[in-house]
């Protein structure tokens, strides 16, 4: 395969260790990525099960999600420091043994205990990968790996609420963790082979107090976006503590990174106009996608009527689309332009997206998963090449920051897009149609301002280095 070939000059690993660390990298991504979205279809069943509440299940999701966005910074800047493999192994190890302890939780303080321990994990992994991936990789074969792990991303995304259905109508919840213990065990075997014991890149005393600012940004801003899916007409004494601390916590890491010494999340980077430029359109990009995954279901189900097994179904011609274009995209990117080839991803993706918003009352499922087809066509177009945009228009030294800075625009933006559909659900009561509606409408103007972003950096002005 071209992706373990040798050419002289070659810099990274040769072909058959590429192989191994990749193997380790997908497998742990894949777990990740599911563990964060495939469990939200079980919490009513994890609800019973547990006899709590509705707002008690939410954090058995919540507290991964949450744990996860805190620390992703983090550990972005420790991995420059320390060097990626005792970041990466440590964070698997926590990961497998942590979906073990949530398997056997018997309790709802424990499950949300060891799920919070999970998120801790898997931000330590998925935080680097992308960043792994390049070190390892040659810069000619940047675009194919990163095409191949955005497309695992995006996939899964999309594949794991009919994975996670399926393993609760077979099975019983404990499953949904205890399936990551063997590919984590031999994900992890094979990490500890494989991922070189390169020597820290940043020798710089680790920023803590910025580390503590990132935390609390990220996670009060994710806790403000929950707090406002529970508004209806007015907003809570809750939602206006968060935002206060969620703008508190902004403007003082804003003046943290910019007066550190060795910052936690380097400001130079940012001079970068086409690897800023990249950063804002992915932002806006998973607003509109986790807005639409969010959406979806309630209009496939409360508008429509389908089943929730035919609605999981009606979601699969997504990751088709990706499947069939990413490879593609990734090898389009190293050899024609990153920029060029995301900026017509995109507009495929807004195409998808009115067509998604203007469907009719009682549309036939072949007309959804059409429509479907396009926004999965369009999103697999984009994501590779950008994330390859990002990566390689930092110095090598920054790339685990840049890493870092790719996983937290994923995971906020998807975070943002939820919370609007909570909004709009919460706000007009019971009339799903309406808010389903708008909502997605929101996701195709929020695409059309990642168009724009991507636009503006095909300009020959816009700075290609730092």
């Amino acid at each position: 395969m071209t992706l373990f070939s040798n050419q002289p000059g070659d810099e990274g690993l040769p072909g058959h260790e590429r192989a191994r660390v990749m193997a380790a990298v997908m497998t742990t991504t894949l777990m990740g990525v599911f563990d964060g979205t495939m469990i939200n279809i079980a919490l009513p069943s994890m609800a019973t099960a547990m006899q709590v509440t509705a707002n008690v299940a939410v954090w058995f999701a919540n507290g991964y999600l949450l744990a996860a966005a805190m620390t992703l910074a983090l550990f972005a800047a420790l991995a420059a420091r320390v060097g990626y493999r005792p970041v990466f192994l440590a964070g698997l190890a926590t990961f497998t043994l942590t979906s073990l302890g949530c398997a056997l939780a018997t309790t709802p303080e424990m499950l949300i205990g060891m799920r919070i321990l999970q998120g801790i994990g898997g931000a330590a992994t998925l935080s680097i990968a992308p960043a792994i991936l390049r070190s390892v990789f040659p810069g000619r074969l940047l675009g194919r790996i990163l095409g191949l792990h955005a497309l695992l991303i995006a996939s899964s995304t999309a594949v794991a609420p009919v994975l996670g259905g399926t393993i609760l109508d077979a099975l019983s919840w404990q499953w949904l963790f205890a399936i990551n213990i063997v590919p984590g065990s031999i994900a992890l075997l094979l990490a500890w082979r494989a991922l070189p014991r390169e020597s820290a890149v940043d020798r710089s005393p680790f920023d803590a107090p910025g580390a503590v600012l990132s935390a609390a940004l990220l996670g009060s801003a994710i806790m403000l976006a929950d707090s406002l899916q529970r508004v209806e007409q007015h907003i809570s004494q809750e939602a206006l503590g968060w935002g206060i601390l969620t703008l508190t916590s902004t403007l003082a890491f804003i003046w943290r990174i910019r007066r550190a010494r060795s910052p936690i999340l380097p400001p130079v980077m940012f001079k970068n106009g086409r690897f800023t430029l990249a950063a804002l359109t992915s932002l806006a990009s998973f607003v509109s996608q986790g807005i639409t995954f969010v959406a979806l279901p309630f209009l496939f189900q409360s508008v429509y009527g389908y089943s929730p097994v035919v609605s999981a179904l009606l979601f699969t011609p997504w990751p088709i689309g990706i499947v069939l274009i990413a490879p593609h995209a990734g090898r389009w990117a190293d050899t024609i332009s990153a920029r060029l080839i995301s900026t017509i991803g995109l507009m495929v993706f807004v195409g998808g997206l009115v067509l998604l918003a203007t469907l009719p009352d009682s549309p036939s499922a072949w007309n959804i998963c059409l429509r479907s087809l396009v926004c999965g066509i369009g999103f697999g177009c984009f994501q590779s090449p950008n994330n390859r945009e990002m990566l390689s228009n930092v110095a090598r030294e920054y790339a685990s920051y840049a890493s870092g800075v790719l996983s937290i625009v994923r995971t906020f933006g998807q975070c943002l897009g939820a919370a609007a559909v909570g909004v709009l659900l919460a706000t007009t009561e019971s009339d799903h149609d309406r808010a389903v509606h708008f909502a997605l409408w929101i996701a195709v103007i929020a695409s059309t301002g990642s168009v724009l972003f991507s636009v503006s950096r095909l300009r020959p002005a816009v700075r290609a280095s730092a």
